[in-house]
């Protein structure tokens, strides 16, 4: 059965999956085609292109205060999430409105991709409290197929838009901030969840948890190595294959195919599995299991030679990204109590942020530099270094179990 039997965790499911049918299209900006606008349209210089790349992670670093300020105001989860959507929709307006100048379209577009995940750790509080421990994993991974069968048709649609004319980007703009309004509507009809309200907070208070739990501290270590290996290649996707100075002659149609098709049909094919694999095995055994697809994905994409390395790197990305996505969305659910989960994920989010404002700044002109196999090959050798990190951990079957089973919320009503 797909849809869960309780109440709360039926209402959340199908909103949500109605949710990814406008959060699809929207994940194929930062993936695609905001960098591809500021490449053809604007023909951006590297700072400019890389500041874009940066921006979704600026969003991850600011989300560790956003959990704080929602402990300060009292409001909802569900309220400041759809405000912050509202934000990003505000952004893709103005970019849209902007014509062809460059200094309105960076601003405004940089605003939109940040606001887009500054959301990030409040779902997983709604995650948390709302769906059941046993089948947590597969309704997200359900969503995640709507979420990707909505991004596998607005890829193809505004891939080939484009090739008609770019002028018709401010369409596609429009589009994304239809798509964001649409999700703020969704979250909002949720069933409100709220975190314990504190009238004295402490913007870094949710760093204790590191030092207090020690698996959660070595984990975040790993992860840290891992991801920045893994985002100085993925800065590079688009740039590698749309930028004639790499030696690839590719038009809009054919990098909407490789760099936002190709990776999400094998995230549609591959990603419930990932999530009944996530709730079932040990979540260190997952996690190098998705690190080594990861690390030949990033092989093939940037040391093969022509279109059929390309496609076969990147359809390795994408069940890996399958993967990851289920794995970096709810894995504080296994560490955290239910009350912590989004001080937990604020940290994982901020680290993130982190690493991803780094990447793209030492991506750009590494690959400029010295060319993109020795991006590739230095993202791989950081996840491999990663991966050896965690594999005193990993075991065959999950031995660490939730701590706590999902509770009401008292001040949901």
């Amino acid at each position: 059965m797909i849809v869960p039997p309780q109440k709360e965790a039926r209402r959340t499911f199908l909103l949500d999956s109605l949710r990814a049918l406008p959060g699809g299209c929207v994940e194929t900006m930062a993936m695609t085609f905001a960098v591809l606008i500021a490449v053809r349209v604007f023909d951006a210089p590297q700072s400019v292109k890389a500041s874009l790349v940066a921006a979704p992670s600026m969003g991850l670093f600011l989300s560790l205060f956003v959990v704080q300020l929602v402990r300060r105001t009292g409001w909802s989860v569900n309220r400041t999430t759809a405000v912050i959507f509202m934000v990003a929709a505000g952004g893709l307006t103005t970019a849209a409105a902007g014509g062809d100048r460059i200094a309105v379209y960076i601003p405004a577009m940089s605003l939109a991709l940040m606001s887009t995940t500054l959301a990030v750790p409040l779902m997983s509080q709604i995650y948390r409290r709302h769906y059941p421990d046993e089948s947590r994993g597969k309704l997200f991974a359900m969503t995640g197929v709507v979420r990707k069968l909505a991004g596998l048709l607005a890829a193809a649609s505004f891939g080939w838009l484009l090739r008609q004319d770019l002028a018709y980007y401010r369409w596609l703009l429009t589009a994304y901030a239809v798509s964001c309004t649409g999700m703020a509507a969704c979250v909002l009809w949720m069933r409100p969840v709220f975190l314990d309200k504190s009238n004295r907070v402490e913007l870094f208070s949710a760093f204790g948890h590191v030092r207090r739990d020690r698996p959660f501290r070595n984990l975040l270590i790993s992860w840290m190595i891992l991801g920045f290996g893994n985002l100085l290649c993925f800065s590079l996707f688009v740039e590698y294959i749309s930028n004639p100075d790499y030696g690839y002659q590719f038009d809009e149609f054919t990098i909407g195919m490789v760099t936002g098709v190709i990776p999400e049909v094998m995230f549609l094919i591959f990603v419930v599995g990932w999530g009944v694999v996530f709730d079932r095995l040990n979540f260190f055994f997952v996690r190098a299991l998705i690190n080594v697809l990861f690390i030949a994905g990033v092989l093939f994409y940037y040391v093969g030679d022509g279109l059929w390395a390309l496609c076969i790197g990147i359809a390795f990305h994408g069940i890996a990204r399958a993967g990851g996505n289920v794995a970096w969305s709810l894995w504080v659910t296994k560490f955290a109590k239910g009350a912590h989960v989004a001080e937990y994920m604020s940290v994982h989010t901020f680290l993130t942020g982190a690493r991803g404002i780094l990447a793209p700044f030492v991506a750009f002109p590494l690959v400029q530099g010295q060319g993109p196999e020795v991006v590739g090959v230095l993202g791989a050798s950081l996840m491999v270094l990663a991966t050896l990190m965690i594999l005193p951990s990993v075991r065959f079957r999950s031995e660490r179990p939730e701590k706590v089973p999902v509770e009401p919320d008292p001040r949901a009503g």
